[in-house]
């Protein structure tokens, strides 16, 4: 493990920090052109080295443990929006046995609710409705759901446009799909939907049952709700459609939970955006090992540093 000069070779599951950070300098040259300069001089500084140690697993294997960075924690920042993707997801992780244990037959949902694509200037706007007609729905005496996860995805169409949607997780109870539990179809949610948005046109919904007896279904629906906000293609295709964006979602949140759930989980954003890892391991009191990005190669490359410098660049 040691003789591996880069991340990617000294630990194959850390390979999406170079995709990430790379992402990261295209983003932050777009800030650059456009005027940007705070957020351009964060970004370029942010996560420049990385601090690993090696932790065992409860099964003995020896796995690789960050233990120090520096983010920049702009929003638009691939590589801090992905790592703060991770937290809530190991966050949810977490607090996962307990929920089971206490609701072991509550049964779940995956939702998508989606508007139509509206003006990148328009986005802030179209969002704080979407929210609203939310809570408009979740406030319905039908609404079945005890607990729910929600994150905002936006997407870029092709024209430059927005396009806002709802990822979300219903947990509801045990007689849901039952004749007399209050089961709602796809009809019955697009038409609850529509009503709530207040719009004329039928909006595209999707809606799933998390299979009970499947052991990662409920795993992957929570990956899914807890993605990125915006994919990172779409952060570096234009740098006025960045700027817009930039602007339109400051200060709004992403991620939001409400009933069951907020018993579990905080609704704040996480400030840890290191201990990330869904793998339970102790770390080892052995030698730490430093990575620098090499922007030219796009890769991060064993140095040689010393604990006080890395202290410039925790969080």
């Amino acid at each position: 493990m040691t003789d591996k000069n880069y991340l990617s070779d000294f630990s194959p599951r850390d390979k999406p920090w170079d995709i990430h950070r790379s992402f990261s300098d295209k983003v932050e040259s777009l800030y650059e052109q456009i005027g940007y300069h705070g957020y351009s001089e964060r970004i370029a500084q942010c996560s420049q080295i990385l601090e690993y140690a090696l932790a065992a697993t409860n099964d003995g294997e020896l796995v690789t443990s960050l233990q120090n960075a520096r983010f920049c924690r702009c929003r638009q920042c691939p590589v801090c929006q992905w790592r703060r993707s991770l937290m809530w997801k190991a966050r949810f992780f977490q607090a996962l046995p307990k929920i089971r244990g206490d609701y072991p037959t509550a049964r779940y949902l995956f939702l998508t609710l989606t508007v139509k694509n509206c003006l990148i200037e328009d986005l802030r706007e179209t969002v704080t409705h979407m929210n609203k007609s939310w809570q408009r729905l979740s406030q319905k005496k039908c609404f079945p759901a005890i607990g729910y996860l929600k994150s905002l995805e936006v997407t870029r169409g092709s024209d430059g446009s927005a396009h806002p949607h709802f990822h979300i997780l219903l947990m509801v109870p045990s007689g849901y799909f039952k004749s007399t539990g209050g089961y709602l179809n796809h009809d019955k949610w697009v038409e609850l939907w529509k009503k709530s948005l207040r719009v004329q046109y039928s909006p595209i919904v999707h809606i799933t049952a998390v299979k009970a007896k499947s052991d990662n279904s409920l795993e992957d629906a929570i990956k899914e709700t807890l993605k990125y906000c915006v994919k990172e293609e779409d952060l570096v295709i234009d740098a006025e459609w960045l700027r817009c964006l930039t602007e339109q979602l400051h200060k709004t949140r992403s991620v939001s939970l409400s009933g069951t759930f907020r018993h579990y989980l905080s609704v704040d954003d996480p400030d840890d955006l290191i201990h990330t890892d869904d793998v339970e391991a102790k770390v080892l009191e052995s030698d730490r090992f430093y990575f620098g990005w090499k922007k030219d190669i796009k890769r991060y490359s064993q140095v040689r540093t010393s604990n006080s410098s890395m202290n410039d660049n925790s969080q």
